[in-house]
């Protein structure tokens, strides 16, 4: 793959089921990968270390920070996570297209220092389709969905600031929805011409 990829940031509240749509989307469109970001928070059930985050202890995210392997990093619910930039770069430089899922503190981190990056908003349908999202996942405790709801309505209030906006009510349209804004971008004159640069050369051939 020679063409450079495109960076996507993929923003949105927790339960609006952004994870799920990240999923099926990699499953089915090859050419994307997935950020891995380091976190500081525990690991929850079935989650694996590199492959849904790099857990890291707080002394070692700290060294990081100080080193400047982040492209970014935030704190989030009194965790940290951050996303290696060497990794990001790499990826990219490979032709891969690449999606951090980072909240809106990241996104605008992300945007200063990589201002060509195209950036998603995903939003649930109504406050109580995303209440009931976060009670049927199981996770948390009463008291932990009304401070992550308190938290959704201020995070959601940035949409304002990314360049498309997705409502997931009915899944299969959003994955749809989502799948056209990375197949569109594939088609972007200057990565046209990349790809196809000898059969355009050849189509322009005087007869």
């Amino acid at each position: 793959m020679s063409k450079k990829g495109i960076l996507y940031i993929l923003s949105a509240p927790s339960g609006a089921g952004k994870t799920s749509l990240v999923k099926s989307l990699v499953s089915d469109l090859p050419f994307i990968r997935v950020s891995v970001s380091h976190t500081t928070r525990p690991m929850r059930p079935g989650e694996e270390d590199g492959v849904n985050y790099h857990f890291t202890a707080r002394d070692r995210f700290q060294e990081m920070i100080n080193q400047g392997e982040f492209l970014e990093f935030a704190e989030v619910f009194g965790n940290f996570y951050g996303t290696s930039q060497a990794w990001v770069q790499d990826t990219l430089a490979e032709g891969y297209d690449l999606i951090l899922e980072i909240d809106w503190q990241g996104a605008q981190q992300i945007r200063r220092l990589m201002p060509e990056a195209k950036s998603i908003f995903i939003l649930p349908p109504s406050q109580a389709a995303l209440r009931e999202r976060l009670q049927n996942r199981g996770q948390d405790n009463s008291d932990v969905i009304e401070n992550r709801m308190r938290q959704a309505v201020s995070e959601m209030s940035h949409y304002v600031e990314f360049d498309y906006l997705i409502i997931n009510d009915n899944f299969n349209q959003a994955l749809d929805e989502l799948k056209a804004i990375f197949t569109a971008n594939q088609l972007v004159l200057n990565k046209q011409q990349s790809q196809h640069t000898e059969l355009l050369r050849e189509l322009l051939k005087p007869q």
